[in-house]
């Protein structure tokens, strides 16, 4: 199978495993990225079933309404009962890179407010230990230079996404090489530094399911101890 064509069976488990658990109450947080897109299309053919999205981007509103589907601010919600979304990497504790589309920030919030936390990957995305895929942070813009000190004390070596502005007018700055054998330890120390508005490491909050596309066919993995 291709690339495109694991997304989409992905997208397509992740749709099956929760139109079953909708009502006409559910709100669905959805994600951002290309496996995204893909989960957005299938959804719509059970926009009926549930009352509408909670969208992690502007892109992924857009292309929710484009559908049909309502699509609400996250202050008007009172909860969301899934969360679906795409990984740059995940390791087998289902923490996970995010944020190579830019949307971290708005990702991790729609997560934190999830009850259920389900990424969509394939299995190029399982690794084994997170930081080979650059670690993305939002930055505000007059601290880009401070948070590139910062990171350079952690033993990172940040690269400024050129040309790249996220949805909440800020800047991103791509680690590599950084050192993350300890994803929640290191996901606090980024958070600590002043001018950081959130980093791409999803450890504190990880998935609880992940629907990985495999050659074999998609497999389903949960969360140790959900």
């Amino acid at each position: 199978m291709t690339q495109d064509e694991l997304k989409q069976a992905v997208a397509r488990a992740a749709v099956d495993y929760i139109a079953p658990r909708l009502d006409s109450r559910s709100i669905v947080g959805v994600g951002t990225g290309s496996t995204a897109n893909y989960f957005i299309d299938y959804l719509a053919e059970y926009q009926s079933d549930f009352d509408g999205a909670v969208a992690s981007s502007e892109a992924t509103a857009e292309r929710l309404k484009s559908h049909g589907i309502p699509v609400y601010d996250l202050n008007a919600v009172g909860e969301i009962e899934f969360y679906v979304d795409g990984a740059d990497e995940t390791n087998e504790r289902l923490e996970l890179i995010k944020g190579g589309g830019g949307a971290l920030t708005r990702e991790k919030i729609v997560a934190a407010v999830a009850k259920t936390f389900i990424c969509i990957a394939d299995e190029s995305k399982k690794v084994d230990i997170l930081g080979d895929f650059p670690l993305p942070v939002e930055v505000i813009p007059m601290a880009r230079s401070h948070v590139g000190r910062e990171i350079v004390k952690l033993g990172g070596d940040p690269v400024y996404r050129e040309g790249f502005t996220t949805d909440n007018g800020n800047i991103i700055i791509d680690i590599h090489n950084l050192d993350i054998s300890r994803p929640i330890v290191m996901e606090e120390k980024l958070n600590n530094v002043v001018g950081i508005v959130t980093n791409g490491l999803f450890a504190r909050r990880p998935a609880d399911l992940l629907l990985l596309g495999t050659s074999d066919g998609v497999r389903t993995i949960e969360r140790k101890g959900v």
